[in-house]
């Protein structure tokens, strides 16, 4: 399995990236018609204060549109989408293509699955993306600006099909992918007085994003209690505390507490009672944390995060799901990496959820959409490359029976490396059965022998794919509606000597996504670890650092 981060290195030189920044073409004053202003280039953007930090000449938007007759509708947003950015890429900066390319790939694909509509699929866009996000050597030979140009244009497709609407005001659009970093300070004043009223005129938000702007809000009211802005410190956290312990510290934390909503009512003593261990678990819950109910030294630390740190997370998570489909009565199946959680949702309401474990820091698990169409019962695992060269042979040229003992064998040999594969059984790394849905990530969903890996805070590491806690009971829903398929003949074909491959007669839609803040079933705001760094790559692009 090829291990990928959804933000790709890119080999280019600087000088190939940026080409001229803002350079202005006779081509930029003739798109615009006689009923239509001039939109001049917006000069007062530029590397330094740029969202990203690409820009290309004019004159090669002009010269993508001669040879691309399929956008030449737009040809007018195109010019003034780019102008209002001087010219800045859109959908690039120097580390690679960005996570709103990514995130509307994310949003295009689930369109075309769920609303069956082949012609928003862009056969020619989806190869340049696969390359950008798969493979850098391919990046000296494929060119950034085509699939930066081809990405805009897809996006006023989109929208044009979505919402039916053919003239697009580029205007209208520019705040979907921002141009300039924001002064922090205004951009929450900003959340919190507009409500976001501007960006539902083509693009209905999804509930969540509603209901962390009300977040923004609340936390925006936080920060003017000054308490906040002095740390909390024990004198010794102890594991466990007992009933009638007492600590000055501990009427901080209850007043913390209740400003957070995690105690209901306001409470000024320095005992450790029933109500404020139920309040640590609350907000330790909140926190993924284990529920110890008393003040560990990671309780501790969470509690300690400044009100501007969480305001920033909610900012860079509302940035995110910009981005995110309208909710659907529909089955799908969602992973949030940094949650270590999968649920399965049936008719648009959770039908359960599941513990997961996803890939660690530096094979990291891709951020996509697909269709699960297929179950693996009793699979092979055929083990990467990377992993028989890192981990296999070392260990062969230690034990001579490693193979043997680890159920494995050889089956060929390529550039002179052995080609090796576990078989069926219960040492399998891929456990007793496999869920994939076809992608250029070679991701999947699987079993795994390791269960006690579940109890753990922080699951993040498997070397890419998905490990499920209860694999059984996800092959079990997804058979559900073939009455052949009992639980004693699933139980079955988890333990053959060889694979069983079932085809789905009605595939499900499988999302993969990274969201370290969000409001969960019951109403309770979660924060998340960014565990793979996304958080901080999009703060350095938002806001302005100081």
């Amino acid at each position: 399995m090829k291990n990928t981060g959804i933000y790709s290195v890119m080999i280019l030189l600087s000088l190939l990236w940026f080409g001229c920044i803002g350079t202005e073409s006779k081509n930029d004053r003739s798109q615009n018609s006689n009923n239509t202003q001039y939109i001049p280039p917006d000069k007062s953007i530029t590397s330094d204060n740029a969202f990203n930090n690409l820009f290309f000449d004019s004159a090669k938007l002009q010269s993508f549109l001669d040879k691309h007759s399929e956008y030449a509708v737009y040809q007018e947003q195109f010019f003034n989408f780019y102008k209002q950015r001087n010219y800045e890429y859109a959908w690039f900066d120097t580390s690679g293509i960005t996570e709103q390319a990514s995130n509307f790939m994310n949003l295009l694909n689930t369109t075309i699955i769920e609303g069956h509509d082949t012609d928003l699929y862009n056969k020619k866009l989806s190869s340049l993306y696969a390359s950008f996000v798969t493979d850098s050597t391919k990046h000296d030979k494929v060119s950034p600006l085509q699939t930066e140009l081809y990405l805009t244009g897809q996006f006023f497709t989109y929208v044009s099909k979505v919402y039916d609407n053919k003239n697009i005001d580029a205007t209208d659009l520019g705040w979907f992918i921002p141009k300039k970093k924001y002064d922090f300070i205004k951009l929450v004043d900003s959340v919190v007085v507009s409500k976001g009223k501007d960006e539902d005129k083509y693009f209905p938000q999804n509930k969540q994003y509603k209901l962390l702007q009300d977040e923004v809000t609340k936390y925006y009211n936080l920060q003017k209690d000054s308490t906040w802005d002095t740390a909390i410190t024990l004198e010794k956290p102890k594991k466990k505390y007992k009933l009638g312990d007492s600590s000055d510290a501990f009427a901080q934390i209850k007043h913390r507490l209740f400003l957070l909503g995690d105690m209901p009512q306001q409470d000024t003593t320095k005992q450790f009672d029933s109500t404020f261990s139920d309040g640590i678990k609350s907000f330790q819950r909140r926190m993924g944390l284990n529920e110890t109910g008393t003040v560990d030294t990671a309780t501790l630390r969470e509690l300690n995060v400044p009100i501007r740190d969480r305001i920033k997370q909610l900012i860079v998570n509302l940035e995110r799901m910009r981005w995110l489909p309208a909710e659907s009565d529909s089955n799908y199946i969602v992973v949030n990496i940094p949650e270590f959680r999968l649920y399965v949702y049936d008719d648009g309401h959770v039908e359960f959820p599941m513990n997961v474990i996803v890939g660690e820091e530096g094979t990291g698990t891709v951020i996509f959409t697909g269709k699960l169409k297929y179950i693996v019962f009793s699979p092979y695992w055929n083990v990467p490359t990377s992993i028989v060269k890192k981990e296999i042979i070392p260990e062969m040229d230690k034990n001579p029976n490693y193979l043997e003992e680890q159920n494995m064998e050889i089956t060929g040999n390529m550039n002179g490396v052995p080609v090796i594969r576990q078989k069926p059984g219960e040492k399998n790394s891929l456990g007793l059965v496999k869920f994939l849905f076809p992608n250029n990530y070679n991701i999947y969903l699987h079993d795994t022998p390791f269960k006690e890996l579940f109890s753990r805070a922080s699951r993040n590491f498997s070397h890419g794919c998905i490990r499920l806690e209860d694999a059984k009971k996800m092959a079990m829903y997804l058979l559900q509606n073939d009455s052949s398929y009992t639980e004693e003949k699933v139980d079955s074909l988890m333990h053959l000597d060889h694979e069983k491959w079932i085809t789905l007669k009605n595939p499900i839609r499988v999302s993969i996504t990274y969201f370290t803040a969000w409001i969960d079933q019951d109403g309770k705001l979660n924060f998340r670890k960014d565990i793979y760094g996304h958080d901080d790559e999009m703060a350095r692009k938002l806001f302005i650092q100081g």
